[in-house]
């Protein structure tokens, strides 16, 4: 991992040897609670451990294949989104008038998707803070 020019930070490979070792002391019911965290989400304490300090310092999220599926559906979405605001765009250009009933309509799709949008990414948001908890 290192960093460029922009402050962004650059992840090693997966497949690249981790040669640093960084000492975390741990009571025995919170090295528990991380082993069955970890268990949960599918990955070894070293793996969840090295996740959540990435995710911590912004570098990587930590998400699952369903995490990702939901994320591919809300920009499904949010192009819906996109296309009603193009489509009112244009009737706008071609008319130079708008049709209040269609702008009325449109605002209405809009918005019921983007507070679906919300519920979702709060729900995501929440899931993810469960999983690393332990509590799914």
């Amino acid at each position: 991992m290192a960093a460029d020019g922009g402050g962004a930070v650059r992840l090693g490979k997966a497949e690249e040897r981790k040669e640093r070792v960084v000492h975390a002391r741990f009571s025995a019911s919170e090295l528990t609670a991380i082993e069955q965290a970890a268990g949960a989400a599918g990955l070894t304490v070293s793996a969840f451990m090295r996740s959540l300090t990435l995710e911590g310092a912004g570098v990587r999220p930590f998400l699952t294949d369903d995490d990702r599926a939901v994320f591919e559906m809300l920009i499904s979405d949010m192009r819906a989104i996109g296309v009603n605001l193009n489509q009112l765009a244009r009737a706008v250009n071609g008319s130079g008038r708008l049709v209040e009933a269609k702008l009325a309509a449109e605002l209405v799709d809009v918005q019921r998707l983007a507070a679906a949008i919300v519920l979702e990414l709060r729900s995501l948001a929440g899931r993810g803070a469960r999983r690393r908890r332990g509590v799914v």
